[in-house]
């Protein structure tokens, strides 16, 4: 056996949960008013921001899927220099930001960037990017295989 086993499969009761978190946390987005949009760039960003390729890949598809643009997926590593982004996607990336490099105290959105969401939207935003910080976490230390 490898050092290095596919986590998914290796404990895959551990995984459903993490699916099964994920799929509880896409409900309470939609509940609590979160555009499809927004969701998916939090985890573009976290998944940007640890160089996690296979969900990189996975989730500007799905982004694209649901009518998100080129140009917008191109400025997302520089979306405080541009105004291609809601307030809401500005709070939603900054709560991106500051989940995946939790340490750095600096990463912490300002209160003013975060008045755009109600605390339920911030919450599950929070939630949003700690599964995506999981799964991008899953990703990574299984070596999953991303071929052109």
């Amino acid at each position: 056996m490898s050092n290095r086993p596919l986590l998914n499969t290796a404990l895959p009761e551990a995984y459903k949960s993490v699916l099964a978190l994920n799929d509880q946390c896409e409900k309470a987005a939609a509940d609590a008013g979160i555009s499809p949009l927004a969701t998916e760039l939090v985890r573009i960003r976290a998944s940007q921001i640890n160089g996690c390729a296979f969900c990189l890949r996975m989730h500007v598809r799905d982004a694209l899927a649901k009518g998100e643009t080129t140009d917008r997926i191109a400025v997302i590593p520089a979306w405080r220099e541009t105004t291609y982004f809601t307030d809401e996607e500005c709070a939603a990336l900054a709560i991106a930001e500051e989940i995946t490099n939790i340490s750095d105290t600096a990463a912490r959105p300002e209160p003013e960037r975060l008045s755009a969401l109600t605390a339920q939207q911030a919450a599950v935003l929070r939630w949003l990017a700690i599964v995506i910080n999981a799964f991008n976490r899953i990703a990574i230390s299984s070596h999953y295989k991303v071929a052109p």
